[in-house]
């Protein structure tokens, strides 16, 4: 593994006083706003989403590629379908909201400690998008989602803005119960640095990575361009990690499987003029940013914020294959 401090400096973009300043200044906000809303849009275009010189905020478009990028690929399918979910929604709060207390119930010794400004309107994955597209789901409303039950399980990731402060909160296995707020696991980014968790923890996501600044925004669709990494999943990962991730989650050791945190572009040849004006910024994106592996499930699935205003874009995401990709490492770095 390499050292963060090298590794940081080998993707150096910006400066942070560059980051805190090359966005305008936020308008007040004194309740919480529901992520699908043009409120919350104009809000999120102001917002700097980590420091310019974050990995997440890197052009990878020159990064060479890794020794074993052919493989890697292969080992996911190279012949597999680039896909997406309109899974992970978030909130907007103010500065002042009310804190309350989460009941940690899985990995509390790799969470961070509360109360934590959760509203009572906070989505929980999926909301509300895939629910209203979802005709064997008909009429299920914020609060039966919050509550849980049959049909309504899943891993119930719920992520909380801070805007004005630039804090964000992630939780893994919510629930609202008679008794408040619980999650397996709750984790906690200050969106003003490039601090890491601690080696070997996780968050809400298995990579230890935030899971808000890879999600394909309605806002950035509509800017056509989107300045960050997104984010994907693999079934099978190896039991290894690469910065900015902190923790793996696997057994598996075969050194052709993409480590937690691998990086992965777009080829440049790859011609996205054929595609619609949102898809072409996806993929533009993922040419110069490309995405990180963060967690194991569906192979080269995105996250897409399950936004009603976002067109369903299934059909032209899978005429991109994973052979389309290659893995990339940063200048430097093994």
């Amino acid at each position: 593994m390499i050292d963060r401090r090298l590794w940081f400096k080998r993707i150096g973009l910006g400066t942070l006083a560059a980051a805190l300043h090359s966005r305008r200044a936020l308008a007040k906000i004194d309740h919480p706003i529901p992520f699908d809303t043009a409120e919350a849009d104009a809000i999120l275009g102001s917002l700097q989403v980590f420091p310019l010189d974050n990995p997440w905020n890197a052009d990878v478009s020159k990064w060479p590629t890794h020794p074993d990028s052919k493989a890697i690929v292969a080992s996911i399918g190279g012949e597999r379908p680039l896909r997406y979910n309109p899974d992970m929604g978030f909130v907007l709060v103010p500065p002042d909201q009310a804190r309350v207390p989460v009941k940690l119930t899985e990995y509390p010794d790799e969470s961070d400690p509360g109360p934590f400004p959760i509203p009572d309107i906070t989505p929980i994955e999926g909301w509300p998008a895939s629910f209203q597209r979802d005709p064997k789901r008909p009429g299920v409303t914020l609060e039966q989602l919050q509550r849980g039950g049959p049909g309504l399980e899943g891993d119930r990731h719920a992520i909380v803005v801070d805007p004005v402060n630039r804090m964000l909160y992630e939780f893994f296995g919510t629930y609202r119960t008679m008794a408040g707020w619980e999650a397996k696991q709750a984790s906690t980014f200050d969106l003003k640095t490039n601090k890491l968790r601690p080696d070997g923890w996780t968050s809400a996501d298995a990579a230890g990575l935030p899971i808000f600044p890879a999600v394909i925004r309605h806002d950035e669709l509509q800017r056509g361009r989107i300045t960050h990494a997104l984010r994907f999943t693999v079934r099978r990962s190896r039991r290894a990690y690469v910065s900015p991730a902190t923790h793996f989650a696997s057994r598996l050791s075969d050194r052709v499987l993409p480590r937690m945190g691998e990086r992965f572009r777009l080829r440049a040849d790859f011609d996205t003029s054929r595609f619609s004006a949102a898809v072409r910024v996806i993929l533009e994106a993922l040419q110069v940013h490309g995405m990180f592996v963060a967690d194991n499930g569906l192979e080269w699935a995105l996250s897409c914020a399950p936004d009603m205003r976002i067109p369903v874009l299934h059909d032209e995401l899978r005429k991109v294959k994973g052979a389309d990709f290659e893995v990339v490492v940063a200048p430097g770095s093994a």
